[in-house]
């Protein structure tokens, strides 16, 4: 577990290398988001890097995220809050209640489960659609058919309540850059078909990157980047 006192030590080593890695990649007045991955690790940890200024946390399981972050809330109401596992359909109605985003949103039935649940907790929702580009990842649209059928409803505004706000994926865990530039080139460039295609949608951002891969995310045009491990140290899982 994280030393706490470490956390802010933490974000400021992680925010000067993505300043440094949008200076490199020619992206010096960009805004990326540091999405702190908070999974597995305690409210006081979380706690202190809120005092350390970081603002947007993401967790990966609903219950874990809902027991944690209920707490936080109480004290803490400017945090935003992004779900990035998988979503079993079973966490829908508490994964409403608790995030802002759903970034791990991987198939049609979901979007019609994340709606009904939106339409009754009089809630919008802000979601990114998950696309598989690389083989250790099991989850995300494998084809760009299912991804087009999930963008023409919210195009014809069947969601009401949900916000689709782009796009996110993971690159497959090795030390080979290449096949890691892939999988981020992979989503930018199907980023600018969609938003070329579906011009009602904002489709604006690009959750691309972890602690391992951040900056070539960043030199393939990630506006959230997804660090955990960097920030709060080894998991006790």
């Amino acid at each position: 577990m994280q030393d706490n006192q470490n956390i802010k030590k933490n974000l400021e080593i992680i925010n000067s290398k993505i300043e440094k890695a949008m200076i490199k990649a020619g992206r010096k007045d960009d805004k990326i988001k540091l999405l702190a991955v908070s999974k597995f690790h305690p409210a006081e940890s979380v706690i202190e890097a809120i005092k350390a200024g970081q603002k947007l946390f993401g967790e990966n399981r609903v219950q874990e995220a809902d027991k944690k972050f209920s707490e936080i809330y109480q004290n803490h109401s400017d945090i935003s809050l992004h779900l990035i596992g998988q979503l079993q359909s079973n966490k829908v109605k508490n994964a409403v209640k608790i995030a802002d985003c759903i970034e791990s949103v991987d198939r049609l039935p979901l979007l019609d489960l994340i709606e009904k649940q939106c339409t009754l907790q009089d809630k919008k929702i802000n979601i990114l659609l998950e696309v598989h580009t690389g083989e250790e990842s099991k989850s995300g649209f494998y084809t760009e058919e299912e991804l087009y059928s999930a963008l023409d409803l919210l195009a014809e505004n069947k969601y009401p309540h949900i916000n689709a706000k782009g796009f996110m994926t993971m690159a497959p865990f090795t030390s080979d850059e290449k096949l890691i530039h892939k999988s981020f080139e992979t989503l930018r460039n199907l980023q600018e078909k969609c938003k070329k295609n579906y011009t009602t949608l904002e489709l604006n951002e690009l959750s691309m990157g972890m602690s391992n891969d951040f900056e070539i995310a960043i030199q393939e045009g990630s506006t959230i980047v997804r660090i955990g491990t960097a920030i709060f140290g080894e998991r006790n899982y």
